[in-house]
């Protein structure tokens, strides 16, 4: 009874048999039970048609499809690419075991029709028939395996309803899903004047209501099931981490690709230097030289760990790098483009270091370096192996007999005199010779380390294109290079150049926002192979979802990851992982500031026993 009929209820009098209307006492409840919304009211359409080949469901059109008809072998994950199509569909798969003792009564009929066909062709003499043949086997076969217990019979209805905003589109996915279905000679058809039957067979309330079966055996029924996940894993490489869908092993390797580049994005405390340092360790045993760029000294006790150098980059360190250094030129490169590529190399440096030239400054700087070298007797016919490179205050001098240099040479001041001076205007004393490499610039005033990041990477480039060797280029936290353009372009220029020289760059940033305002950031993604996205922030997720063309439920899964748990991407495949060392590995890489103290704890223990024990 609805609340109407409660308030102004029709009371009939049964003696008289005349209805005499009357007002019902109805109580607070029984008006607040009334007026409350069941589920179905929710999630039920506004409106419904249902037509003979569709259905009307508000603002959308639905249209349900059965199979009809298999091939006769089915291969494992036919039915993959429909489950995997990126549109709006549902799918219910209804399995109905039959009684094998039933199956093969009707098997024995079968066999005994289809064996009397190819006798009385035989007696008629006429050609055999193939088709008959195959069916006499394959009936054989499969009682055989009934009998025995390895097979059973199922009768297997699935059924597909497609959604769509208009007939035109709706049209278009069926297309598309025939085409795919019938080139592996699977054929569908829509459920004509049964629709409403369809549709409520393939809304999850486990009803067949169409009832439109095929019959299929133990095998072609489990490839069906599309449970399936891409593998990487190759005979070669290194590991990764594990397959979180089949807990298969990551193994990849990066320089088997057509770019040896990767990128990692992912949050403060997500784990992706902790990624990056166990990619490190195991690349090492690869005979992989290392070199890193380390702003937060994170990398400090790996290097330590094995035997690796360690250069702490500031205004007060011993250690220098002479931005005007030359490399030895290569076998297939003049000492000519060795000195033009460096010079032009510089102008982006003093661009960045001075805040920005004008056109005229540009060109003044580019013949001031020019003249810089010639000081120096450092021309394109030079032996660059028996040369001493000039000084930021040579540079200087040079420039200050220029007319029109005295800005120039007024903000050039603060890196050849006083604090900055002894960061640039010194000759080079930094040895890289070894398989692991660390540079850190922690310790640097913020509003040098882009100058650093971008000297450290000129060293370093300068050294690689020595000899070729297989390298690996560690950039850490690298929206830094990213806040300028200079230290952008000569960051996209190595991800572009570097497979020339076997070198493969690892930029790494927790900043994808920044990183993507750079008109050179999505080119250094294009240009990396290897992708790795790890847990996200809400604020990022979006960014990245549109830049990699993530689903929504790659969204979500980045934004719901634990501890360096995200998604690996190599070429055109991509799989759900998760890191995992050993307890060794561990010990070395960690990021943990708890166990780190616990290590250093540790180890000065340690080494007072030795010192204890060799004072005995």
């Amino acid at each position: 009874m609805s609340i109407l009929d409660k308030l102004f209820g029709k009371k009939k009098e049964e003696k008289s048999g005349v209805a005499n209307a009357s007002t019902l006492a109805v109580l607070p409840e029984q008006i607040y039970e009334s007026a409350s919304l069941e589920l179905q009211d929710i999630i039920a359409p506004s409106a419904l048609k249902i037509d003979s080949k569709s259905i009307n469901l508000g603002d959308k059109i639905a249209r349900t499809f059965f199979i009809i008809s298999y091939p006769r072998f089915l291969t494992d994950n036919w039915f993959s690419p429909i489950i995997n199509l990126d549109k709006v569909f549902d799918i219910s798969i209804f399995v109905h075991p039959i009684d094998t003792s039933q199956v093969l009564r009707q098997f024995q009929k079968k066999v005994a029709e289809v064996q009397s066909q190819i006798s009385v062709r035989e007696t008629k003499g006429m050609v055999r028939d193939p088709m008959l043949d195959t069916a006499y086997q394959d009936l054989e076969g499969l009682r055989d395996s009934l009998i025995q217990a390895q097979e059973k019979m199922f009768d297997v209805g699935i059924y597909i309803t497609i959604y769509a905003n208009n007939d035109l589109e709706l049209f278009k996915l069926e297309n598309e899903i025939k085409s795919m279905l019938e080139s592996k000679l699977i054929y569908i058809k829509p459920a004509l004047f049964q629709q409403e039957e369809a549709f409520k067979s393939v809304i999850p309330i486990n009803d067949d209501l169409l009832n439109i079966h095929q019959k299929l055996n133990s095998e072609p029924l489990s490839s069906v099931f599309p449970f399936i996940s891409f593998d990487l894993t190759s005979d070669k490489g290194i590991l990764y981490g594990i397959n979180r869908h089949n807990s298969s092993l990551v193994i990849f390797d990066r320089f088997s690709l057509e770019s040896y580049n990767s990128v990692c994005f992912a949050k403060s405390g997500a784990g992706k230097s902790y990624a990056t340092k166990l990619e490190i360790l195991r690349s090492l045993m690869f005979d992989i030289d290392v070199m890193v760029i380390d702003p937060e000294r994170e990398y400090e006790f790996l290097s330590e760990a094995v035997g690796g150098r360690y250069f702490n980059i500031s205004l007060s360190s011993d250690h220098h790098m002479n931005p005007f250094d030359l490399p030895i030129p290569r076998e297939d490169e003049t000492a000519e483009d060795v000195l033009r590529s460096n010079i032009i190399n510089l102008v982006g440096l003093f661009r960045l270091m001075l805040g920005g030239l004008t056109p005229e400054e540009d060109s003044m700087v580019d013949r001031a370096i020019s003249e810089t070298y010639a000081i120096k007797d450092i021309t394109p016919e030079s032996d660059f192996s028996n040369i001493e490179p000039p000084l930021l205050s040579d540079f200087e001098m040079v420039l200050s007999g220029m007319d029109g240099s005295d800005s120039v040479v007024q903000r050039l001041a603060k890196y050849t005199k006083g604090s900055w001076s002894t960061f640039l205007n010194r000759p080079s004393n930094v040895d890289i010779n070894k398989k692991f490499v660390v540079f850190s610039v922690r310790d640097m005033e913020d509003e040098l380390k882009p100058v650093a990041m971008y000297i450290i990477m000129h060293y370093i480039w300068n050294t690689i294109r020595k000899n070729l060797k297989k390298r690996l280029l560690v950039i850490d936290e690298a929206w830094w290079m990213m806040k300028s353009e200079d230290t952008a372009s000569f960051l996209y220029s190595m991800a572009k150049r570097g497979r020339k020289y076997y070198l493969g760059l690892s930029t790494i940033t927790h900043d994808a926002a920044d990183f993507m305002k750079s008109p050179y950031g999505v080119p250094i993604i294009t240009n990396s192979s290897i992708q790795l996205l790890l847990k996200q922030s809400p604020t990022t997720i979006d960014i990245l979802q549109k830049t990699f063309n993530l689903t929504d439920e790659e969204k979500y899964l980045l934004l719901e990851s634990g501890l360096g748990e995200g998604i690996f991407f190599a070429g055109l495949k991509h799989v759900a992982i998760k890191t995992i060392a050993s307890y060794t590995e561990d010990q070395i890489i960690t990021s943990d500031p708890s166990q780190i103290l616990l290590n250093r704890k540790a180890k000065e223990e340690q080494e007072t026993a030795e010192m204890e024990t060799a004072g005995k």
